[in-house]
């Protein structure tokens, strides 16, 4: 298909283009982005700025063909990524209208801490508390995140050696494992840093050795669920939930496992991760199906290609975990791809228009698409990964 090239292929276009003085007229350079009041950028973070503080309407999605803005509580898996964003933003900006914000609405995310009843708390604490605590150091944060990460490892299975995903379809799924679990690990890893508790670093590293083991194909693709049984902690069912079936290649799936080795090396330093990091992504770049634009199809085996849904929200993942990545290997192709992917969402063609005035910035994520739910649309951790993927190759930039 004309649309779908090789990885190979898009990097020596990157070469070329890199070399060029031409602008295009449809992109925005990040740093322009950042400084000047007047590009979309600049005004899609205004929006965000501007969502009315509701503790039970945090924006999760918004769809366009309706106009309607999905909002949640704080016990969506989703429900951290906005203030996570604000958060991101003032990193970039240093507007000081944005820390603010992202206090207040951090602050709705706090009884989350003690919910046991889920795994994405370590997705709704981290991605909230979490980068507050990075980005200010205050101490009320990291108390949270130990406590959170507290609270999580009552998930955790001696038997498995893994912290359990769901709770529904038991009498199907004795002990289901999701790819998606691994980014949870940050915030038990973290933990252990504040803390000097190496419990919590003990069970990531365990979690992480056992999806090591089970979770990927010969081709180093990633299942999307590992189903274990609890008295021998052997996987017994590999299965999708968000895929087209349960052999096909989830994009979004990739890009958790990705990223989720990445940070595990950050911690870990074990050698396995990093490899597994770079074995998933090179399957990933190198796919026939991977659009020029760099931005995946929402799966990768949909036969409806190239007619089927992108999902922006996995190539955001992807382009933050590249540039981390590529501080530990310094592969020139990781970096060149984070940039690719960082120019192409920061442009007309992704960024959402100024008469949407959604506190979103990105389009065409997908969410559920076997569920046919969030299709084509805005959502939260898009946005999320996108801004840390801005953020770091800033600090990347500077280190040139």
């Amino acid at each position: 298909m004309k649309n779908i090239i090789s990885f190979t292929i898009i990097i020596c276009l990157l070469v070329i283009v890199k070399s060029c003085n031409t602008k295009d007229k449809k992109s925005i350079k990040p740093e322009q982005s950042i400084l000047s009041s007047d590009s979309l950028l600049e005004y899609r973070y205004q929006q965000i700025l501007q969502q009315p503080l509701d503790s039970l309407g945090i924006p999760r999605s918004f769809d366009i063909t309706t106009n309607t803005l999905k909002k949640l509580s704080s016990s969506d898996w989703t429900s951290g990524f906005f203030s996570g964003s604000l958060w991101q933003i003032y990193q970039l900006t240093g507007n000081e209208e944005f820390k603010q914000k992202a206090k207040d609405w951090t602050a709705f995310m706090e009884k989350e801490k003690n919910n046991s009843g889920t795994h994405d708390i370590g997705f709704m604490i981290f991605s909230s508390y979490g980068k507050a605590w990075q980005i200010t150091g205050n101490k009320n944060y990291a108390s949270t995140v130990v406590q959170t990460a507290k609270t999580l490892t009552s998930r955790f299975n001696k038997n498995v050696k893994a912290i359990r995903s769901w709770d529904w379809n038991q009498d199907v799924w004795e002990f289901p494992v999701i790819i998606d679990n691994m980014m949870n690990l940050e915030l038990l890893f973290e933990a252990t840093k504040i803390s000097n508790d190496s419990i919590f670093h003990n069970i990531a590293e365990q979690h992480a050795n056992t999806t090591l083991k089970n979770h990927f194909r010969n081709d180093n693709s990633t299942y999307h669920v590992i189903i274990y049984d609890t008295i021998q902690g052997n996987a017994i069912n590999k299965v999708t939930h968000q895929g087209i079936n349960d052999e096909s290649d989830w994009a979004r799936g990739q890009a958790w496992a990705i990223y989720g080795y990445t940070m595990a090396y950050r911690y870990v330093k074990n050698p396995a991760y990093i490899k597994q990091a770079e074995t998933t992504l090179q399957f990933y770049l190198s796919h026939p199906n991977l659009p020029e634009d760099g931005i995946p199809f929402w799966d990768f085996d949909d036969p409806k290609i190239p007619n089927a849904p992108k999902d922006v929200s996995a190539a955001a993942i992807i382009a933050s975990a590249c540039y981390e990545l590529f501080s530990y290997t310094q592969k020139e192709k990781y970096r060149v791809y984070a940039d690719h992917v960082i120019k192409t969402l920061n442009s007309e063609n992704y960024l959402l228009p100024r008469q949407n005035q959604s506190p979103f910035i990105l389009g065409h994520s997908t969410g559920n698409k076997p569920k046919n739910d969030e299709i084509d649309v805005p959502i939260n951790y898009a946005d999320y990964y996108f801004l840390e993927a801005l953020v770091r190759q800033k600090n990347l930039n500077k280190n040139k």
